[in-house]
């Protein structure tokens, strides 16, 4: 009888992710900075925004007209960076930490309550501007990259419980986020367009339930989903995590991911893509904003002032303030091994909402670049803000082992009656 070769296993998707997604993040901080250097300087201001409104061609929809370098960027490559987060999101409820509702309720009530203080907080900021409402999710999305990246300069002053919980609450964020971009964010539909990919959609899922697994089936399949959601009026990056939610994938419980699930091997396959080419590109492409002639007062003004706010105290006050309510309730227990100080730092971190963010506020106001302009500058300030706070609660948080030591020495060097 021939002895039975174990299953082949690869890494394991999330130890990836969160490698990719740290160093990433900081890849991204330097794109970010780059893009703010080649935006103010008079040598490189016009080539930089004359690139980003070259005109490629050809003309996808009428909507958009010609295709231009800027809307490759936030319309193509983003559609695979949002296809990585529909992987992730798939991953984690099938076979991940949010598999089961025990382990769904903390991270689900507390992106939930990060995304809604936030964009109450807004909407009170902007109140009786009734050009400024449709901005009402700009705060309310978090950067994974950049705020795991902060996480990654801390070393071991950030428990690993602190990052996990911190990706888990980003999950269920980037879930909110994409139901809202498909929602709020949709106007103008195409009927005929958006019943071709529903078509589409329906033949990769009859694909999946046939057990079809070979990949580039799938992918090109994704190509035609893309562009017939980019011709229905809805943000063709919905296509993405369409395309992830059709993927197949092979369970590996408690165990790193199967090296023959189709998932995971595609994750597997454009993370570093997407950590550290499409992320960045997308940052440089949209943090750039020119400075010239603007003075300090324009952070007060209603739109700048009240993303920053959403980011900075609404992200903080939803998250740690639902944390500490369900666990006072029972209702679910906070993250193990980290400090109430340790906490409050993540979820100050979770403020950075950079990518996302970005991408959100050029949906809020298309063609307006006075308002796009100063959507950056709310979101640059709300987001470095967030990152600085965040960085120096966690660097200066003490850790349990140095609270439980702290509290023994009080013990022992207390007065006995």
């Amino acid at each position: 009888m021939m002895e039975q070769k174990p299953a082949r296993r690869t890494r394991s998707a999330l130890r990836d992710f969160l490698h990719s997604e740290a160093s990433g993040g900081i890849v991204l901080i330097a794109a970010a900075v780059l893009a703010m250097v080649a935006a103010n300087l008079p040598a490189t201001a016009d080539a930089y925004f004359g690139f980003l409104h070259f005109h490629t061609g050809p003309v996808i929809s009428p909507k958009y007209g010609d295709m231009t370098v800027h809307l490759w960027i936030n319309d193509a490559l983003m559609a695979i960076f949002f296809l990585l987060v529909g992987l992730e999101i798939k991953r984690e409820f099938v076979d991940g930490r949010l598999a089961s509702w025990e382990h769904r309720r903390m991270p689900v009530v507390a992106a939930a309550a990060g995304m809604v203080v936030p964009a109450a907080i807004y909407l009170g900021v902007t109140w009786g501007d009734d050009t400024l409402v449709s901005g009402w999710a700009i705060p309310a999305a978090t950067d994974i990259a950049f705020a795991i990246g902060v996480l990654a300069l801390l070393g071991k002053r950030a428990p690993t419980s602190l990052k996990l919980f911190l990706t888990t609450v980003a999950i269920v964020d980037d879930m909110g986020a994409v139901a809202i971009i498909a929602i709020a964010y949709t106007a103008g539909l195409n009927t005929l367009a958006l019943f071709a990919a529903a078509v589409v959609l329906l033949v990769m899922y009859v694909l999946n339930r046939s057990g079809v697994k070979r990949l580039w089936i799938y992918l090109a399949f994704a190509v035609v989903l893309w562009y017939f959601v980019f011709l229905s009026g809805v943000h063709a990056t919905i296509a993405g995590v369409l395309t992830a939610m059709m993927i197949p994938i092979t369970k590996s419980p408690a165990a790193p991911d199967d090296a023959d699930s189709p998932l995971h091997k595609l994750e597997h396959a454009i993370a570093p893509w997407s950590a550290y080419a499409i992320v960045p590109l997308f940052g440089f492409a949209n943090a750039g904003v020119s400075l010239a002639g603007l003075t300090p007062a324009v952070l007060l003004l209603p739109l700048p002032l009240g993303i920053a706010l959403g980011l900075f105290l609404g992200k903080q006050i939803g998250i740690l303030g639902s944390i500490w309510l369900a666990t006072r309730l029972r209702f679910a227990p906070k993250p193990s091994g980290c400090t109430w100080a340790q906490i409050y730092g993540v979820s100050m971190l979770a403020g950075i909402g950079f990518t996302m963010s970005l991408f959100i506020g050029g949906l809020a106001f298309p063609g307006n670049e006075l308002l796009v302009d100063e959507v950056k500058l709310g979101v640059l300030s709300g987001s470095i803000l967030s990152a600085l706070g965040g960085y120096l609660v966690l660097r200066f948080a003490p850790s349990p082992r140095r609270l439980a030591l702290h509290r023994r020495a009080k013990r022992q060097h207390a007065p006995r009656v």
